[in-house]
């Protein structure tokens, strides 16, 4: 019969009742109990840390591509803004020569002067 009785269900909660502690001796309630050290517990497999690692260094591969297709497209952006100033700057040059020389006058000189870019360069 006393078998009969563990497998009832009136039984199962007496077992999940948890273990009620006291006063604490120092008087602090508000502090969390203390556990014992365990020295091990902390440690992991080499697996465990070789593939947290693996996915550690995917991640930061990640992180490096994004920010340098972040900065090439930044640079890109740069550069579109030098090489559209200059051109206006070389445009104002030459309408301001325009305005003072022949017209044919000034497009030998532009000739002449990508000649001379080209073999600069």
């Amino acid at each position: 019969m006393p078998i009969a009785l563990a497998s009832t269900p009136m039984a199962a909660p007496n077992a999940k009742v948890s273990q009620v502690t006291g006063m604490r001796k120092n008087g602090k309630q508000w502090h969390e109990t203390k556990k014992p050290f365990r020295p091990t517990s902390g440690k992991t497999s080499y697996a465990k840390r070789a593939a947290k690692e693996a996915q550690e260094a995917e991640t930061k591969k990640m992180e490096r591509e994004m920010k340098a297709e972040r900065e090439e497209e930044r640079q890109r952006k740069i550069q579109a803004i030098k090489d559209k100033r200059a051109a206006k700057e070389e445009r104002e040059r030459y309408e301001q020569m325009a305005a003072k020389m022949h017209a044919k006058r000034v497009e030998r000189l532009k000739r002449r002067e990508k000649r001379n870019k080209m073999l600069k360069s």
